[in-house]
C-alpha cells in the first residue's frame, strides 16, 4: 500500500511540475541526440589508406638518412598530390641534363584535359614556360601542369609514367607504384586513363625527398608561399609574390595581360602563422616540400626545414584530417631539428 501511494505521488509531482522543467528534459535529450549526430558526421573518415592519426610517418636527417622517428613507415598509402614531387624531380633532372631549359616554352596537348582542379586551366595550344609550370605544380598543386610537364618531358603520358616508376626503382622506392603524374584517383567518368591509385610509403617518400633537397632549384619552387597566375596572349605566366622569409611583392601586369588568380601554397606549416617553425635567429625553418589530399587517401605531407646548416625531412601519409597531418608533421620537424641542431 505504501509503495502504491509513493508511485501515485511521483506521478502527480511530474504532472504538476512547471512546463519549463518538463520541456527542459526533452530539450536536453534532443540536444544530446543532435550533438551525437554531429559528432558522427564530423568524425574523420577512416579506411585502409586513411587513418587517425596517420597511416605512416617518418623523420630523418636529410644528409645522412639517419632515422629520427619512425611509425609504420613501410605501410602502403595513397600519396595523392605528393606524387608531384617525382614529376618535379624528373623535370629538374631533364633540365640538369640539358634536355631543355627552365625558360623553354611548353605547348599543352589534349592530355592536359585529363585532370581537374587544382589546376591552371591551360588549354590545347596554350603555352607556359617549364619554370612557370613547375611553380604552378608546387604552389597551386596544378594537376594539368603535371600532365603538361610529363608529356613534354617524355613525349607521351604513358612514357612519362614509365619513367616515374623506373626512377622510383633506382632510388630504392620498393613499395611505390605510379599510374599518373599528379596523384588524382582513378575515375573513368572523367576520362582518366589510369586504372588504379598511386601507392607509396613514408620511407619511400623520404628517399625521394633526400634527392630533391640536394637541388637548390627545387627549394626555390617549394618555398614559394604565393604567386600570381597571369593570362597572356599565348597562354599563362607566373609571378612570385612571396617566399619563405621574404616580403610580398606586387605583380606588374602588362598591357593585354590579365591577372587570373593568386595561387597559394597548401603547406600550412610553412604559410600559416600559427603553425610556422622559427629558428633561434628568427627566420622561418620550413622551405618545402609538398602536401596532398584525396578522399580515399586522406591528407599527406612531405615537409622539410633547416637549422644551423642541418636539414630534416618529415613524411606523414594518410592522416584522417589535415589538422592531424599538420599537427604531427610540425611536431616531428620541431623534434628533428631540435635533436640535430642544438
Amino acid at each position: 500500500m505504501n509503495r502504491l501511494l509513493l508511485l501515485i505521488s511521483a506521478v502527480l509531482l511530474v504532472l504538476t511540475a512547471p512546463a519549463a522543467v518538463r520541456q527542459g528534459s526533452g530539450v536536453r535529450k534532443a540536444t544530446a541526440k543532435r550533438a551525437a549526430q554531429q559528432e558522427v558526421v564530423s568524425a574523420p573518415v577512416q579506411g585502409a589508406h586513411r587513418r587517425s592519426p596517420y597511416v605512416g610517418a617518418i623523420s630523418v636527417n636529410a644528409e645522412t638518412g639517419d632515422v629520427i622517428f619512425s611509425d609504420n613507415a613501410d605501410a602502403e598509402a595513397y600519396p595523392a598530390s605528393v606524387t608531384k614531387l617525382m614529376t618535379l624531380l624528373l623535370v629538374m633532372e631533364d633540365v640538369k641534363a640539358g634536355k631543355y631549359s627552365l625558360d623553354a616554352a611548353v605547348e599543352a596537348t589534349a592530355d592536359a584535359y585529363k585532370s581537374e582542379p587544382s589546376w591552371v586551366g591551360i588549354k590545347v595550344g596554350e603555352k607556359m614556360s617549364v619554370r612557370d609550370l613547375c611553380m604552378a605544380l608546387m604552389v597551386e598543386s596544378a594537376n594539368d601542369a603535371a600532365i603538361v610537364l610529363g608529356v613534354h618531358s617524355a613525349g607521351s603520358f604513358d612514357a612519362f609514367v614509365a619513367r616515374m616508376n623506373a626512377r622510383a626503382a633506382e632510388l630504392g622506392m620498393k613499395n611505390t607504384k605510379y599510374f599518373n603524374p599528379n596523384g588524382l584517383p582513378p575515375n573513368a567518368s572523367k576520362r582518366y586513363p589510369w586504372k588504379s591509385f598511386n601507392v607509396s610509403t613514408a620511407r619511400d617518400q623520404v628517399r625521394l625527398a633526400q634527392t630533391l633537397v640536394k637541388m637548390p632549384e627545387v627549394l626555390s619552387f617549394t618555398s614559394v608561399k604565393t604567386c600570381d597566375l597571369i593570362k597572356t596572349k599565348d597562354g599563362f605566366r607566373v609571378s612570385v609574390t612571396r617566399r619563405a622569409n621574404e616580403t610580398i611583392r606586387e605583380t606588374a601586369v602588362a598591357a593585354g595581360e590579365k591577372l587570373v588568380k593568386q595561387m597559394r601554397n597548401h603547406n600550412n606549416v610553412m604559410v600559416k602563422d600559427a603553425r610556422k617553425v622559427f629558428n633561434p635567429d628568427g627566420k622561418e625553418a620550413v622551405d618545402g616540400l609538398k602536401t596532398g589530399y584525396i578522399d580515399d587517401g586522406g591528407s599527406s605531407v612531405v615537409l622539410t626545414g633547416a637549422r644551423k646548416g642541418k636539414r630534416a625531412i618529415v613524411v606523414v601519409l594518410g592522416s584522417a584530417s589535415s589538422k592531424e597531418r599538420d599537427d604531427h608533421a610540425r611536431r616531428l620537424l620541431v623534434d628533428a631539428l631540435g635533436s640535430m641542431a642544438w
